[in-house]
């Protein structure tokens, strides 16, 4: 099993839906949905683009996945879930766009990261206890060669190497796209997300995300609100 705490809107926003329908799965549910071809594209090539994104759902990424360290369960997990959404104040993203980072796109936010970089940083910090060290073959995989020293540092320490300094928030949405593709598909994103983009998202929750058996689909295992926005009846 590995675990990992992401964020990502309630599974009835219409970001959300609209996502999974790209995507291919809803990991609320692990529901499939068929992909059609659209603008150019073809259905097996938008089946391959998303293939990495729709294993992991629409999410952005906080803590990135890891094994259970020794000694820890996925109720230990939850119990801490619990506590620091309990502690956490809402953060918002502002307006997300449509953007490329190197070869694949995702929606990230047009506000100052600095408040958004505390708290992922603040949750790396809370939930690392619970971190399994990486494997000699999940670092390779990281391909540390290719990696600054600052992020050699943090996968050493972190597990993961993209942390703290290095940190930005992104709701991927495909794969590596061919550099011939690229136009095409952020034309294409925007014209499908553009019009759900016109409200300003906030981080108001955090979700324990769950791979039961890797490499595997992961789905949503609880998806917890932060205290300062649960309803009076929700506080107890």
């Amino acid at each position: 099993m590995r675990i990992a705490i992401f964020f990502t809107p309630p599974q009835e926003h219409p970001l959300t839906r609209a996502a999974a329908l790209w995507l291919g799965r809803d990991a609320f549910t692990g529901e499939e949905f068929a992909q059609t071809a659209v603008d150019g594209f073809t259905r097996r090539e938008i089946r391959e683009l998303t293939a990495s994104p729709r294993r992991y759902g629409f999410h952005a990424t906080l803590q990135a996945p890891v094994h259970l360290a020794e000694g820890t369960s996925l109720s230990d997990v939850e119990e801490a879930l619990d506590a620091t959404c309990a502690s956490l104040r809402p953060v918002s993203l502002g307006m997300l766009r449509v953007e490329r980072l190197r070869s694949f796109f995702a929606l990230t936010p047009t506000t100052p990261m600095e408040p958004i970089n505390a708290l992922a940083g603040d949750v790396v910090r809370r939930f690392d206890a619970f971190r399994a060290p990486p494997s000699a073959e999940e670092i390779e995989k990281r391909q540390p060669q290719r990696l600054s020293v600052r992020q050699r540092q943090y996968l050493e320490r972190w597990g993961y190497p993209y942390v703290f300094h290095d940190f930005r928030f992104h709701m991927t949405l495909t794969g590596s796209v061919p550099e011939d593709r690229r136009a095409a598909m952020q034309a294409l994103l925007e014209k499908r997300f553009q019009p759900l983009l016109d409200e300003p998202l906030v981080i108001d929750a955090l979700a324990l995300f769950v791979e039961p058996t890797p490499p595997g689909d992961f789905l949503v295992g609880r998806r917890v609100v932060m205290k300062s926005v649960r309803q009076p009846q929700d506080a107890a």
